[in-house]
């Protein structure tokens, strides 16, 4: 078995022709599906967990607001709250500290949303919003060690150089304090061997391995040591988890559920595709990659062929992280026939994927044993092609400058909400700034219902 593991040259920061602006330089990102257009989301390709290590341009992108610019001459990381001396800190006052590198996955805390059933609204990731990147920096701990951390310390509040859309909370994250003052939690100024890129957060971002992504804030301009828990929209009201079972299409308030933190352990089928047709008698593999949180690294990858009657131990990859993602391999040789291929994965602490995944109302943290359809043998004969007339009703205008003004009609197209859950949809945005004239409201509701309703 050979796995290929990319190379990565090192590129240090470059200057920019105006205004002293220093910044990573994003290369063109390669083969991305774009879930959004602005602001900017893209998923990674099936493809791209062949490789060990994710190149930066195939990386996921997830952004709630537009990307800042950030100048490196007025840029400064401070640090405040509960601590002895606050600090005010160039990036180069940051490179004086020991530097940390670790292989870590990054996943967003949603990825896998858009396979929940009954449909849950956000970003309608399927398996892409993920990417296992080798970073580099400094501990968190040794910056709050050097502020001189107070007992009554209980969380660190992150703030970056984004900026909110209209009404729209400040994007802030919080971390406990045993997360903070773990030794692989790290302010990391590398990506796989380059600057950070402006999209990763460039010139600093936490990297919190083994959690979700939105413990990772981007474009970190403040730390604030709190000696409470934070109480601002994105902890309070977002990226929340009921923490047990919960009835499919429930709404669960947002104080009887609990911060997303440690990922769960989780593989993906990278090869064959689902629907694929393979020739029979040919040496074959099953490949993909998998990975885990606070329950330790993967141990083991069992794949099965017919469905789950039975299964067999896969061939791990020699490279291994503590937090990173493991390559597996299964060699197959198929015969004629239609197969359902599937795979699980094991952790440290014993924890094993599902068959089925538990609903909750922000599907967030999908890691359901995967499903591949191939058929081995002459491909299905084609289905006749039927041509029918439909007419899609126009936008009311009243969408167009309501919503339109911060994103594309791409961000409502992926959603299949009900009625119902469109209503909060449109309460949120009009919380945050959409202005939305009541005469309107019916008729926007009425269109994103007819055209972007649950999936049949």
């Amino acid at each position: 078995m050979v796995f290929k593991t990319p190379t990565h040259t090192r590129r240090s920061f470059f200057l920019l022709a105006t205004g002293g602006l220093l910044a990573a330089q994003d290369r063109p990102n390669r083969e991305l599906l774009v879930r959004s257009v602005r602001p900017e989301d893209l998923e990674m390709q099936l493809s791209g967990f062949a490789d060990y290590l994710t190149p930066n341009d195939q990386f996921f992108v997830r952004t709630h607001v537009y990307v800042p610019a950030v100048s490196l001459n007025d840029w400064r990381l401070t640090v405040d709250g509960e601590i002895a001396s606050p600090l005010s800190l160039t990036l180069n006052n940051l490179k004086q500290l020991p530097s940390i590198e670790l292989v870590a996955v990054l996943e967003c805390a949603g990825n896998g949303r858009g396979f929940y059933e009954p449909s849950v609204p956000g970003m309608q990731w399927t398996n892409g919003a993920v990417g296992n990147a080798r970073w580099r920096g400094v501990r968190l701990a040794d910056v709050l060690k050097k502020a001189g951390v107070k007992d009554s310390a209980k969380e660190i509040l992150f703030d970056g150089a984004d900026v909110p859309l209209g009404a729209m909370p400040d994007f802030q994250r919080s971390i406990p304090m045993r997360k903070a003052l773990d030794p692989d939690t790290l302010l990391a100024y590398e990506m796989n061997g380059e600057a950070l890129p402006v999209k990763h957060g460039f010139p600093l971002r936490v990297v919190a391995p083994g959690w979700a992504g939105d413990s990772w804030a981007k474009w970190v301009t403040s730390i604030r040591v709190l000696d409470r828990e934070a109480d601002g929209f994105w902890m309070k009201g977002a990226y929340r988890h009921p923490g047990k079972p919960v009835a499919p299409g429930t709404a669960v308030p947002p104080e009887q559920m609990q911060p997303v933190t440690s990922l769960r352990v989780k593989s993906v089928i990278g090869s064959p595709l689902d629907g694929a047709t393979v020739p029979p008698g040919g040496a074959a593999a099953i490949r993909g990659v998998a990975w885990s949180g606070d329950g330790g690294a993967v141990t083991a990858v069992e794949v099965s062929v017919d469905g789950g009657r039975s299964w067999q131990p896969a061939r791990l990859g020699s490279d291994r992280s503590r937090f990173g993602w493991r390559r597996w391999e299964l060699a197959w040789t198929p015969q004629p026939g239609y197969y359902s291929i599937m795979a699980r994965a094991r952790d440290a602490s014993g924890d094993t994927q599902p068959l089925a995944q538990e609903w909750n109302p922000a599907g967030y943290l999908w890691n359901v044993v995967p499903h591949v359809h191939v058929n081995v043998g002459p491909g299905p004969a084609s289905a006749p092609i039927s041509f029918s007339a439909t007419i899609t009703p126009s936008a009311p205008a009243a969408l167009k400058t309501a919503c339109l003004v911060c994103h594309e009609e791409d961000l409502m197209r992926m959603q299949r909400l009900t009625p119902a859950q469109w209503d909060r949809e449109v309460n949120k945005m009009t919380g945050w700034g959409a202005r939305v004239n009541p005469e309107d409201r019916e008729a926007i509701l009425q269109y994103l219902s007819t055209q972007y309703g649950p999936r049949h």
